[in-house]
C-alpha cells in the first residue's frame, strides 16, 4: 500500500486497463464456464443490498425474510412444501454444507464417527474438499456406459460406514443426469443420507420439464432426497456469488449448528459467518422478474442452441460423446488429441475446457451464447477440420 492517496480517476484507469485483461461473457467466446453475465436487473438489485450480514440476521431482519422466501420458492421449485436452507456462496460450499450435515447426522443417530461418502466418478470436485475438511473416506461409484452412475457398483460398495451417497442433476463434463429415482429407493431402503447436487441442473431440469421435455426426475417428490444443491447464480441469472442448499428437514441445519451468543441468533448453521445479503435479494428479485414462464423460454433457447451446435458437430464430422441432455456438448476430432484442438480454438478466441471423464473438449451453451456466436464457431470448427 502507497503512503499517500491515490486520485479515484486514477485509481478507475488503473482498475480498467486491468479489467481489459478478463474475457466478457457478453463476446460470446466463454465457452468453458457454468457461469454467464448476471441480468441487468439483478446487478441494481444486489447494489442495494451490499451493506446487509445475513451472519447477524437480527440486525437485517428484512434481509433474512428475503432469503427465506427464495429458499421456499427454490422449494416449491424442487417439490418441497416446507424447504430448509441458505444462500451461500455456490455450490462448492452448498455440497459441503450437505455433506457436513450428512455426516454430522450420522455421527449423532448412528454413531459412526469414521465415516464413508460415495460419489459418482463424475462428481464435482468439491467433494474431495468436503471429505478432506471433514475428514471422511471417498468410496468412488462406478459410471456405466452412458457415463452414468452405475446402480449394480452403487450398491456394491455401499458398507455400514456409509453416511451418505450422492448422485448428480447435470454433471459437470457432459451435463448428464444420473439415475436420481433409483438411487433414491436404495438410499431410502438403506436409511442412508441422499444428497443431490444440482448445482448446474437445478435451475433448468424443473422448467425443461414443464416446456415439455422428457427429463428424469431427481427432486424432493423422491423419497429418499435429503437436500440438494441448486445454483442462482448458472442459469438462474443472479449475480455471482449465488449458490443454493436446500434441505428437507430442519433437523439437518440443527446437527451443524454451533453457539454464536454475541451475535443477535444464537446458533449458526452455515459454514461461513458474515453472509452477503446481496445474493439473496438479487436472487429473490430476478426470480420474480422472470417467473416461470420467462425461465421457461431462457431454458428451451439455450436447449434450441445446444441442438444446433450438436447437429452442426456432428455434419462436419466430430464424433460426440453423447447426445446431450441438456445444455453441455463433449465431442472429439477423429484424428485430433483434444488438448491441441482446444489450442486451435484459443487461438481462435474460443475458451472451451477439456474434459477428462471422458477427454473431451467440453462447451457450456449458456446464456450469453447466441446464434451468431454459434455460426461462427462453427464455421472454424470447419476450417479447422
Amino acid at each position: 500500500m502507497q503512503d499517500k492517496p491515490i486520485d479515484k480517476q486514477d485509481i478507475l484507469k488503473e482498475l480498467e486497463e486491468l479489467h481489459k485483461l478478463d474475457y466478457k461473457y457478453s463476446d460470446g467466446r466463454i465457452l468453458g464456464s457454468m457461469c454467464t453475465e448476471a441480468h441487468p436487473f439483478a446487478k441494481e438489485v444486489y447494489f442495494k443490498f451490499l451493506d446487509t450480514n445475513l451472519g447477524d440476521p437480527g440486525l437485517f431482519k428484512g434481509t433474512k425474510h428475503i432469503e427465506t422466501e427464495v429458499i421456499n420458492s427454490i422449494g416449491e421449485l424442487l417439490s418441497l412444501d416446507e424447504a430448509y436452507g441458505n444462500i451461500v456462496t455456490g455450490g462448492t460450499e452448498a455440497n459441503l454444507m450437505a455433506i457436513r450435515a450428512a455426516r454430522n447426522h450420522a455421527r449423532k443417530y448412528k454413531g459412526i464417527v469414521d465415516g464413508e461418502i460415495i460419489i459418482p466418478e463424475s462428481a464435482h470436485f468439491s467433494f474431495k474438499k468436503a471429505a478432506d475438511m471433514l475428514n471422511l473416506k471417498i468410496v468412488e461409484a462406478k459410471l456405466d456406459e452412458n457415463y452414468k452412475i452405475d446402480v449394480d457398483a452403487l450398491k456394491d460398495v455401499i458398507s455400514d460406514k456409509t453416511v451418505a451417497i450422492v448422485a448428480i442433476a447435470g454433471t459437470t463434463e457432459l451435463g448428464l443426469i444420473d439415475p436420481i429415482e433409483e438411487i433414491s429407493k436404495i438410499a431410502f431402503e438403506n436409511n442412508i443420507y441422499f444428497h443431490v447436487d444440482a448445482a448446474f441442473g437445478g435451475f433448468s431440469i424443473p422448467f425443461l420439464r414443464m416446456a415439455g421435455y422428457d427429463l428424469p426426475v431427481f427432486d424432493f417428490s423422491l423419497p429418499g432426497v435429503c437436500s440438494i444443491t441448486v445454483d442462482p447464480h448458472k442459469m438462474g441469472l443472479a449475480p455471482i456469488p449465488a449458490g443454493g442448499i436446500i434441505f428437507r428437514k430442519e433437523e439437518y441445519l440443527e446437527v451443524m449448528a454451533v453457539d454464536s451468543p454475541y451475535l443477535t441468533v444464537k446458533t449458526q448453521s452455515t459454514i461461513v459467518g458474515t453472509r452477503l445479503g446481496a445474493s439473496s435479494a438479487a436472487t429473490f428479485a430476478i426470480m420474480k422478474y422472470f417467473g416461470k414462464e420467462g425461465y421457461c423460454d431462457l431454458a428451451e433457447n439455450m436447449m434450441k442452441n445446444t441442438r444446433f451446435l450438436y447437429e452442426e458437430i456432428i455434419k462436419i464430422g466430430y464424433d460426440v460423446v453423447c447426445r446431450p441432455e441438456l445444455n453441455i456438448i463433449a465431442f472429439n476430432h477423429p484424428k485430433m488429441e483434444a488438448g491441441l484442438l482446444a489450442e486451435k480454438l484459443e487461438k481462435r478466441g474460443w475458451k472451451v475446457s477439456v474434459a477428462k471423464c471422458p477427454v473431451a473438449i467440453r462447451m457450456v451453451l449458456m446464456n450469453h451464447i447466441k446464434m451468431n456466436h454459434l455460426k461462427e464457431l462453427v464455421e472454424d470448427l470447419k476450417e479447422i477440420f
